[in-house]
């Protein structure tokens, strides 16, 4: 059976940074500024999920929910950055000390050399569970490329953020969503554009030493809202607003990305993973009131 944990902000650090995760019952007001109205995906309750801010140089940077149990991230929610799709190439690979410890410090760590992460391994993913996984490489759900400040990009890079996604499946049709929203919120999204994305997984799992170690997702989906948005777009990208959705199955195969409205999402995810009957990603599918919408 597949469990869910509720996982951490998480923050990353370039060299000499300070990077800060806190693990809380609830979210500050201040991390709560990453979700639409200030509200995570209902639905999801279990006794097992916790709140995770994420902090990068004392700032919060996105929200993720993570599965301790199967070491994989279910959703990550960001605020979209305009942004060119660069990516950065100088940032460590981070861990959360949080997630395993009960200590006092709220900051990201560098994965230590040797055997250190033996006393953290047991809550999340480690690099050595990548280290053999050649079908596979380390996705993000919270991408570089849909941020734009160096900090924000490099607080991207944790493992708690990583999914493990079949390569040609990451590196093609994924890899090409990414940019289709990258382009069409850069252009058409006037006002903050909120993402979350996440996962399905159904039991199978990348080992290490003969051991389950972290699940392999089975679909990747994403969704954007954005209310104040260009009402005089083309058709074909303007009735994608105030908010759209896709989703693809992470596999060499079949793996074709399809768009689709957010209620055809929540339809979908009710079907294939552990959601209940009153599921929604953005408060009232991100459908403002008539009076609030800026046109």
């Amino acid at each position: 059976m597949v469990f869910w944990a509720q996982a951490a902000l998480l923050l990353v650090t370039v060299t000499t940074s300070v990077v800060r995760g806190t693990v809380e019952k609830e979210l500050d007001p201040e991390c709560r500024e990453y979700l639409y109205l200030g509200t995570t995906p209902s639905g999801l309750e279990h006794h097992s999920l916790k709140f995770i801010c994420q902090r990068y140089n004392n700032r919060p940077r996105y929200v993720t929910l993570y599965n301790t149990v199967d070491h994989v991230p279910v959703y990550s929610a960001y605020t979209f950055k305009r942004s060119d799709g660069e990516k950065r190439v100088d940032v460590p690979w981070m861990y959360e000390p949080q997630l395993s410890t009960s200590s006092d410090t709220g900051e990201m760590q560098p994965f230590p050399h040797g055997y250190m992460h033996r006393n953290f391994e047991d809550s999340q993913a480690v690099l050595e569970d990548y280290a053999n996984a050649v079908l596979y490489e380390r996705g993000a759900l919270n991408p570089d490329e849909h941020q734009a400040h160096p900090d924000d990009k490099a607080a991207t890079y944790t493992l708690t953020n990583v999914v493990a996604l079949v390569r040609e499946f990451s590196a093609g049709v994924w890899n090409k969503q990414k940019n289709v929203i990258r382009k069409r919120l850069n252009n058409y999204c006037h006002g903050t554009a909120y993402m979350v994305t996440g996962i399905t997984t159904s039991g199978k799992m990348i080992r290490r030493q003969n051991i389950n170690r972290v699940a392999v997702p089975t679909y990747v989906w994403s969704a954007y809202c954005c209310v104040n948005y260009d009402h005089n777009a083309p058709y074909d990208e303007r009735y994608k607003f105030p908010s759209f959705a896709h989703y693809g199955l992470n596999d060499n195969e079949n793996n074709e990305v399809l768009e689709i409205p957010i209620q055809k999402l929540e339809e979908f995810l009710k079907k294939y993973t552990f959601v209940d009957k009153n599921f929604q990603i953005f408060v009232d599918d991100c459908v403002p009131p008539a009076s609030s919408i800026a046109h």
